[in-house]
């Protein structure tokens, strides 16, 4: 039996574990939160079809079945490999000896108030779709006032597709998300108006077209092609967008009770630190480097380190299950041979 180190307990690192568990190896789940699950815990319901996030990851708990050592509130204090093995020692001194190790670690939203434009953090009614989520999860959004919203706009692309914050990537699932959110608002509210606010719609995977068509046909969403220039707050608390309508080369000045910033994906902050420690490295936009992207994307630049999720770049759940269930397989026959 070999011992195996996965250094973050997202869906990516509880999905990894639960196939080298299989594979009758010795698994440490190492988690910096209390709590196992990473963002999949914290939100609602998931496109496409609305299944609940609980529910999928129930079902990976489920399949892992407490057969790895979750290792919780602790971070990778120093790793010194010895020989074919690592010397872990984590932040509450506890040591491990491994054979191998799986990194995780996932991706950090993008922190909005770096869109200062956009009055995150400056208006009480101006939040991210990750504070929105959270609503939903109690079946009510309202307001800071503590009413329901009339009107509600979604700015789509905030800290992705951006070179001014060093973001010129795709975050993959911001526009599916406005999407499926702008209909469950109308859900809630059918009287509300809703508006988003869109560069590109990357509606790019099966049924997210269905969505978009959704959005438009039964809950008469209103889509805007321009980038918002400016937000601001009249005395109302009321947030007040100007933009351009690129499609029609008009500007536009709408006024809403709610606004929503899709943040976006953006590599671990904590990950240059994690580097240093493994000795991994990174590209540009803080992600890390694979060994080829083509055909060896979960092989790190250092031997006997694997690599898994969206600490690669961003991807979907269901893209993420399988590049964790890719990694585990390339880790097997890595300390197998």
């Amino acid at each position: 039996m070999k011992s195996i180190a996965i250094i973050g307990a997202g869906i990516a690192g509880i999905e990894a574990a639960s196939k080298l568990t299989k594979f009758g190896h010795k698994v440490y789940l190492i988690e910096k939160d209390a709590e196992i699950g990473g963002h999949v815990a914290k939100w609602d319901r998931l496109f496409p079809s609305q299944t609940l996030a609980k529910t999928v990851l129930d079902d990976l708990l489920k399949n892992l079945n407490n057969r790895a050592e979750e290792l919780t509130n602790v971070t990778v204090q120093h790793c010194e490999k010895k020989e074919k093995q690592f010397e872990i020692v984590l932040t509450d001194n506890k040591k491990l000896l491994v054979d191998a190790i799986l990194v995780t670690t996932g991706f950090d939203m993008f922190r909005a108030q770096r869109k200062e434009e956009y009055g995150y953090g400056i208006y009480d009614n101006v939040i991210t779709s990750a504070e929105l989520e959270q609503m939903f999860k109690n079946h009510k959004v309202l307001c800071k006032n503590g009413s329901p919203p009339k009107r509600v706009a979604f700015v789509h692309c905030v800290g992705s597709r951006d070179e001014k914050v060093n973001n010129r990537h795709c975050s993959k699932v911001c526009c599916v998300t406005a999407v499926k959110q702008a209909c469950e608002i109308r859900e809630l509210y059918p009287d509300c108006e809703v508006y988003n606010l869109y560069m590109d719609l990357r509606m790019f995977d099966r049924y997210f077209e269905d969505i978009y068509h959704t959005a438009q046909s039964k809950y008469h969403v209103n889509f805007i092609r321009g980038r918002l220039s400016e937000a601001g707050e009249n005395r109302d608390g009321q947030i007040v967008l100007k933009a351009e309508d690129t499609l029609v080369g008009k500007p536009v000045k709408i006024t809403v009770d709610l606004l929503v910033l899709m943040s976006g994906m953006e590599a671990n902050h904590s990950q240059k630190s994690l580097n240093t420690k493994l000795g991994l490295r990174s590209e540009p936009d803080g992600f890390l480097t694979t060994e080829n992207i083509f055909t060896q994307n979960n092989i790190s630049t250092v031997e006997g380190i694997f690599l898994a999720g969206a600490c690669t770049g961003p991807k979907t759940i269901p893209d993420t299950i399988a590049d964790a269930r890719a990694a585990a397989e390339n880790l097997n026959s890595y300390i197998m041979s």
